[in-house]
């Protein structure tokens, strides 16, 4: 046998283990494999030299091959005979090299190939057979096929999983390979391709079991393939044999990137040979990834990260020729490459041992410009990772400050990207560079702009004292060599200060405080546009008076005054000194770039807060957390924009990048916590309630409506999840309350806020009316309008907060009997004299908080709107008496003596007495004027009254339906007890007489509202409604802007009460809104048209195009108040669109982004119903090109261009296209043309229907092709239908249709041109006619005499 046994030969022969070919192969299906088994373990355990009978060998090796039908017991046992006689043979071997008998130690040589290619057979067949599941070979398939019952097989399944699972072995077995590697090779194996061979034999098998992804998932798997490629690298020369197969790994099987590189860099660290990883590193270096190949870059790049981690010296060394594939096409590649560049800055920054930090630093300045170069990648996967790699290197103990500010500007210029990826990363980056500024050594952490200044400022004119002085001091002639040298030392310095002074000077222009101008006016020569840079030529520019002055001061006093060593000492002190402040000066210089280049982005990133990418939002939430930590001046904004992130919708949780992401609401709730309701550390309680509480009222500070009421949603919020403890709310009332002068504003955020509380908790408010009363409704509301409006809406929230269900009938609101003392107080309010445009605002909460609360409201409304009746209409006794009323502050009412008379017209049933004084008085003098702000006041509670009573009148039909529900509900319960059968069978009948009975309230309620509310004989506000039409109507005569205004919104409460009233007078509201110059009126108007269209939408619906007139105006709160209410009305099928769109169109380009990003809501929305884009496209076309309302050709196209991408259905596609191309039948302008071709371009024309059609109404645009553009547009839809037709198509079709465009387009320009010539051979025989016409004329009005001699001139000169 030994003469026949080949290694290299067998190893060849196995390749294909079913043709493998034994001579004496044993059956295993006829014979028993245990029997045959217990032959050959007998034989080897005598001596492991009878592995070289053939007739043993030959049994172990049938086995191997049938190894599927062998039990796992068996398999055991083979494994353990073989490798007991593998280490018996590598025992002998050693005892006999130890020995000088060279021909013992070669006869080892057989028997090691036999075990050694057995155990290598045994690796692959038990893995082969492992594969399908966990247990052994055997029992696998049984399972699987169902044999015996299934309890008796699972659980012999378990039992021999437990003797015997190859996973368990593979560690013995590497370990037993390592064993035969530390054998001398060289004195059993004679020559290097049988060494090899042997090696191969060992090492296979390890790179075998590294190819199944479980088996390195196990540690000491792991750990023991690792020890077999290393011993056989480092003592046996396999490094060639293990690059070919490390490569072949990465590129064939992506899990072992990462292992790969750990063997690599164990070899290097534990064998000292670090040549195999960079030979590796070398042949990656040379490989070529196209873009289309995803999962070898992804491999390569996987194991180049890892290997950098692992080795990054070895990396370090190849780097000039990795940089290679910063230009690759795969975009994985580059990936790496970005952190492998960023893997190596860490380890030079962090290394210890640096002979040469001149050559360190140049490389990590390279590599840190490489990095920003990365950032312009086409890839947005790179770019992220870009900043990913960089906010890693923000947390390096060496704090790089120069390209840290040019991290800073690339970060901030990111913040831009289209991808959204990229600019969660940039926002990321920007939160890291704050957290880890290195700024913070001598003032701590805070960066406020203003405190930054003042230490710049003060640092300045320490330097400024001290470089004047020094320049006082004598410098004797011996010394000048010394001196240039700290010439020029310091003259290095003041490079980077003066830059930084440039900065300073150029970015504090555009502080807001001019006081502090002249802080930071450093060089006044210098205006750079960069203030963020600390470039070169920056530097260059300021550098130059300074070095000048610094030179005569030093010639002007040389060898003047003699020295003594004393001041020789003072002047080096004050030069230490001197250096040091410099470089303070250029440390507060570098913070304060920063400072400002983190304020400049603070506008881009609170629009990141109303991104539909969550990631993004939280990234922007974490950034304003951060810098208003940190104190930045702009934080405030960002945080007041969070608000509105409360009415966002957690859903479930999402996954990026592996991480959890936390719901957008609940991260604003933590975030608003944290900064001002969690208490601080070290902080007494009462101060801690103190301090909350203070904050919560800061928050009311200048916040607007909006801000308000998501104020209002999250206070909510805390207040439901008891976050707010009792004591804060307690100290609320006690600053609402103080008897002390507290500034109004503090004590309007208390009831603000107590007011919000109560929403979620009505007893806040319950137990402290008294309060409330006393304090806004009393003596201090009276002199504080805004403070008794918040205490309305605060008494409001007594009523509770629960909102009405669509359909339900339950009702949980409050009522009180209309003698309490809220109404009383809440009369006073209204009815006290008062000259503030404020008093609106009050007046309207407290008629909600009556209409709220009260149960019969319209009586005590009833009463006000008399006594204001009496109050505007009294007599005034005198004209002098009259002028006192009249205020000159911005808020004043004018008083008209002519127009309130004529006001007092229609209301002759109240003022008869005043009425009949003034017709009396013929000459309508002052003293019977009355009082437009009291008017004014008078019509705004009319209109509000009658508004909040229809709403009143809906609550009453609920509660008569409730009540009629309960009632009915009593009467099935009785009837089911006495008759149930009987019950079931009138249940039908008894629904079908609640409806009708529920119509029946209906009817009635909407019968009071239409006629009884402004027509009824008994109705107060009948009165009112001719004089709101007189007032609005009469514009020359009621010129007070004030009463206009209020006059205008109560009418147009009035048209939302009655059809009857709307039917009749809606033209004179959209006659005011057509002339009226207050742009403050017609926003009111166009907000009222939408609610009168929610009420009788028929009559809106008539005169929609009234109402687009608004989209054109010029205010640009007329035009954002129109966009909505037309969105909302459009939406909600409110009015129909008859031709209008256009319009709405129009403003996807405007010039204010609030107004193109209405719009294109509205489109989106609108692309959402069915077909409702695709049924106007027509007439939206035809509005925007041609004629009155037609916008240039490129605002045409880009809206077009919008509009078209809501098109996405083939069918409508194909329709267009035959609509579009009859419309060229009906155009003769060139721009329509024009127009219509670009429309057509937009298409996608990806089926032949579409491109059939088009073919098909060649005859209605043949003769427009001589139009440059229009041809160019048929030439881009010809290269789309090639791009979007079949593969086996032929293009013959296409062909002869460009064919046909070109012979028209010749044939067009062949007819213009001879157009043009025809027309110009017109002209010149017109021109000619003219001018024998003229000629003749001249010829008669000569004289006779002359005739002769003319006329023979003039044959002469023809």
């Amino acid at each position: 046998m030994s003469s026949t046994f080949e290694l290299q030969d067998e190893l060849q022969a196995l390749q294909d283990p079913s043709s493998y070919e034994i001579p004496n192969e044993h059956d295993l299906h006829d014979n028993d494999a245990a029997e045959l088994l217990q032959r050959a373990v007998g034989s080897i355990a005598h001596s492991s030299e009878e592995i070289k009978d053939p007739e043993i060998f030959d049994i172990l090796r049938s086995l191997l091959k049938h190894a599927d039908v062998v039990p796992g017991p068996c398999m055991s046992k083979l494994l353990d005979s073989i490798a007991s006689g593998f280490s018996a043979e590598i025992d002998a071997a050693v005892r006999d090299s130890k020995e000088e008998d060279q021909q013992a130690v070669a006869l080892h040589k057989i028997p090691l190939e036999m075990y050694a290619f057995l155990l290598n057979w045994f690796a692959a067949a038990a893995d082969k057979v492992k594969s399908p599941g966990e247990g052994e070979a055997t029992p696998q398939p049984k399972s699987r096929r169902g044999r015996g019952g299934r309890a008796g097989a699972s659980r012999a399944l378990a039992k021999k999983g437990e003797e015997w699972t190859w996973i368990d072995q593979i560690p013995a077995i590497l370990e037993l390979f390592i064993k035969a590697m530390k054998l001398k090779t060289h004195r059993i194996w004679m020559t290097t391709p049988e060494r090899d061979a042997f090696i191969t034999c060992l090492t296979r098998p390890a790179y075998h079991i590294a190819e199944n992804e479980q088996y390195m998932k196990a540690h000491n798997v792991k750990v023991n393939v690792y020890k077999v490629i290393c011993v056989a690298v480092k003592h046996h020369g396999h490094a060639l044999a293990a690059q070919i197969n490390i490569m072949q790994a990465l590129q064939y099987h992506e899990h072992l990137s990462e292992p790969m590189a750990e063997c690599l860099s164990h070899l290097a660290k534990h064998f000292d040979h670090a040549q195999l990883g960079e030979e590796i590193l070398r042949e990656i270096a040379g490989k070529t990834f196209n873009a289309q190949d995803t999962k070898g870059p992804r491999a390569f790049s996987r194991f180049l990260v890892k290997f950098c981690e692992e080795s990054p010296r070895s990396v370090l060394k190849q780097i000039s020729v990795l940089l290679g594939h910063l230009d690759s096409e795969s975009y994985p590649m580059r990936m790496a490459m970005v952190e492998v560049i960023g893997l190596l800055i860490r380890e030079l920054s962090s290394a210890e041992d640096n002979n040469d930090t001149t050559q360190t630093h140049k490389q990590i300045v390279g590599f840190f410009e490489l990095l920003l170069s990365r950032t312009l990648d086409l890839s947005s996967y790179v770019r992220s990772k870009v900043l990913a790699t960089l906010s890693k290197l923000c947390d390096l103990r060496v704090p790089f400050p120069k390209q840290r500010l040019e991290i800073t500007k690339h970060a901030i210029a990111m913040l831009e990207d289209k991808a959204s990826t990229v600019r969660k990363a940039a926002v990321a980056l920007l939160t890291k560079l704050i957290m880890t500024h290195p700024w913070g050594l001598m003032h701590g952490g805070p960066l406020n702009l203003e405190k930054w200044e003042g230490y710049y400022k003060e640092v300045k004119e320490k330097l400024e004292k001290l470089e004047d002085a020094v320049g006082k001091v004598v410098e004797r002639g011996d010394e000048d060599e010394d001196e240039v040298k700290n010439e020029e030392d310091e003259e290095k310095v003041d490079e980077e200060t003066d830059d930084g002074e440039e900065a300073e000077s150029l970015a504090n222009n555009d502080k807001r405080n001019p006081a502090n101008d002249d802080e930071m006016d450093v060089d006044g020569e210098s205006h750079s546009a960069d203030d963020t840079t600390m470039g070169d030529e920056d530097n260059r520019r300021p550098e130059k008076p300074k070095d000048k002055k610094a030179k005569k001061s030093r010639k002007s006093v040389i060898n003047e005054v003699a020295i003594t060593s004393e001041q020789e000492a003072l002047a080096a002190l004050e030069s230490n000194e001197a250096l040091y402040l410099r470089l303070r000066k250029k440390y507060y210089t570098e913070a304060l770039v920063f400072i400002r280049m983190i304020e400049g982005s603070m506008e881009v990133i609170t629009q990141l807060l109303a991104s539909t990418n969550k990631a993004e939002v939280l990234e922007a939430m974490e950034f304003f957390r951060v810098t208003h930590v940190y104190e930045f001046d702009g934080a405030g904004v960002g945080i007041k924009r969070m608000l509105h992130l409360i009415w966002s919708k957690d859903n479930n949780q999402t996954s990026e990048d592996g991480k959890e992401l936390k719901g957008v609401r609940s991260r604003l709730l933590e975030c608003y916590r944290n900064l001002y309701f969690d208490p601080l550390p070290d902080m007494e309680p009462k101060q801690q309630v103190n301090r909350i509480a203070k904050n919560m009222i800061e928050l009311t500070y200048d916040a607007t409506l909006a801000e308000l009421t998501s104020l209002e949603e999250m206070m909510k919020t805390m207040m439901e999840e008891d976050q707010v403890h009792h004591d804060i709310i307690n100290k609320l009332w006690q600053v609402y309350s103080s008897t002390k002068p507290l500034p109004a504003y503090q004590r309007r955020g208390a009831v603000i806020i107590l007011g919000m509380l109560a929403l979620a908790k009505r007893s806040i408010v319950e137990e402290k009316v008294e309060v409330l009363l006393k304090v806004g409704l009393g003596k201090l509301g009276k002199t504080d309008l805004m403070l008794a409006r918040y205490t309305c809406v605060a008494l409001q929230r007594l009523n509770g907060s629960a909102k009405k269900v669509k359909g339900s009938l339950l009702n949980k609101t409050l009522r009180l009997e209309m003698n309490n003392a809220i109404f009383r107080k809440l009369q006073e309010a209204i009815e006290h004299p008062c000259r503030s445009k404020d008093w609106f605002g009050m007046a309207e909460q407290a008629i909600n908080t009556i209409y709220a609360l009260g149960e019969h409201p319209g009586e005590l409304c009833g009463r006000i709107i008399k006594n204001l009746t009496r109050r505007a209409f009294a007599r005034r006794p005198q004209a002098p008496q009259e002028s006192t009323f009249v205020p000159e502050g911005p808020d004043a009412m004018d008083q008209d003596a002519e127009t309130e008379s004529a006001s007092c017209a229609p209301a002759s049933q109240i003022s008869s007495a005043t009425q009949s004084t003034r017709q009396e008085n013929g000459d309508q003098a002052a003293k019977d004027s009355g009082d437009a702000f009291q008017l004014s006041q008078l019509l705004f509670v009319v209109g509000h009254v009658a508004i909040k009573h229809i709403v009143f009148l809906e609550l009453v039909e609920r509660e008569w339906k409730r009540q009629k529900d309960e009632k009915d509900l009593a009467e099935k319960l009785a009837a089911g007890v006495n008759s149930p059968n009987k019950a079931s069978k009138e249940t039908e009948e008894l629904d079908q007489v609640a409806g009708n009975v529920e119509d029946e309230i209906g009817d009635r309620i909407a019968s009071v509202r239409e006629t009884e509310l402004l027509y009824g004989p008994q109705s107060l506000l009948a009165i009112y409604g001719p004089m709101l039409v007189h007032v609005c109507g009469s514009p020359h005569k009621f010129k007070n802007r004030t009463l206009r205004g209020a006059a205008t919104l109560s009418f147009a409460k009035f048209l939302c009460v009655s059809s009857q009233f709307c039917d009749q007078h809606h033209h004179l509201l959209f006659k005011i809104l057509e002339t009226s110059k207050d742009p403050d009126i017609r926003g009111n108007i166009v907000i009222a048209l939408g609610d009168v269209a929610v009420s009788f939408s028929n009559i809106i619906d008539e005169n929609s195009n009234e109402l687009y007139k608004g989209l054109s105006d010029d205010d640009l709160v007329v035009k954002k108040n129109t966009l909505m209410v037309l969105t909302h009305l459009i939406l909600n099928g409110m009015i129909k669109v008859k031709g209008q769109l256009g319009e709405m169109a129009k403003c996807l380009e405007d010039e204010d982004p609030r107004i193109s990003d209405l719009a294109k809501l509205f489109f989106t929305e609108l692309s959402t119903k069915d077909n409702a884009i695709y049924n106007n496209l027509p007439d939206v076309i035809s509005h925007l090109s041609t004629g009155e309302h037609g916008v240039s050709e490129e605002i045409f196209q880009s809206t077009m261009r919008y509009i078209f991408s809501f098109i996405e259905k083939e069918k409508q596609a194909e329709n267009i296209v035959e609509k579009l191309c009859q419309r060229f039948r009906f155009s003769g302008d060139a721009r329509q043309w024009r127009d219509i071709a670009f429309c057509l371009s937009l298409l996608p024309f990806k089926s032949e229907k579409s491109v059939k059609k088009l073919i098909e109404g060649l005859q209605f645009y043949q003769d427009k092709l001589h139009e440059e553009k229009v041809f160019d547009r048929f030439a881009e839809i010809l290269a789309k239908a090639r791009s979007n037709k079949s593969a086996n198509k032929p293009d013959t079709e296409l062909d002869e249709f460009e064919s046909i465009l070109n012979e028209h387009r010749r044939q067009g320009e062949e007819d213009r041109a001879f157009e043009k010539r025809v027309e110009g051979r017109k002209a010149a025989a017109k021109k000619k006619a003219t001018r024998r016409s003229t000629r003749k004329k001249v010829q008669e009005a000569e004289p006779e005499t002359r005739q002769t001699h003319a006329d023979d001139d003039d044959d002469m000169y023809v």
